[in-house]
């Protein structure tokens, strides 16, 4: 079985510190310590890295596209850096009554970043810490992995065990990172 090197990350939670109360600015923008080398190893290591995020503040006024804007050439700017790159950032702008498509755990943002990409999304990694960053990957054909960042423990103490067959669990991005690498190196 070869390894799809399109990898898809979810952001709040698993790149940067979530908020129950919305990331709503540059500066409340802060990154998990290790995530942002870790998204600059696996790029590195041959990965298309991409971020699929809803992104519901900015239909709820919290913030403006300006701003969010700012915390998405932030966290690119500290990728390159250290010698990464983000090749995708699909947001998703809508409240949960918009509806829309593109809403996780919809697979709107993974069929949006197979286009920008021009990769497809099929059996590749997509890392969250939620149930709709799960729900996503699995209506999209990619692999859940589940982090414990950001809301991930809250998940894995919701969850029943049938509900999280066949999604690995790792600490943190950085965690997942060795063992993608490490995988894509076995030719796993």
């Amino acid at each position: 079985m070869s390894i799809n090197k399109l990898l898809i990350l979810d952001r709040d939670g698993v790149i940067n510190e979530d908020s129950d109360d919305y990331i709503k600015s540059e500066q409340e923008w802060r990154p998990i310590p290790g995530s942002i080398e870790a998204i600059a190893a696996l790029s590195a290591a041959g990965f298309t890295v991409a971020v699929a995020t809803n992104q519901s503040g900015l239909g709820r006024g919290y913030f403006d596209e300006a701003e969010l804007g700012r915390m998405h050439a932030k966290l690119l700017d500290l990728v390159a850096k250290h010698g990464g790159a983000i090749a995708a950032i699909a947001i998703c702008p809508h409240v949960p009554d918009d509806q829309c498509d593109c809403r996780k755990p919809k697979p709107g943002l993974v069929r949006r970043i197979e286009e920008e990409t021009g990769l497809s999304a099929a059996d590749a990694w997509f890392v969250g810490d939620n149930v709709g960053d799960i729900g996503a990957a699995r209506a999209a054909g990619c692999q859940p992995v589940l982090v414990k960042t950001g809301k991930g423990e809250r998940t894995l103490a919701k969850l029943a065990p049938a509900e999280l067959d066949g999604v690995p669990v790792f600490t943190d991005l950085a965690d997942f990172a060795k063992h993608a690498i490490a995988s894509l190196k076995e030719g796993l």
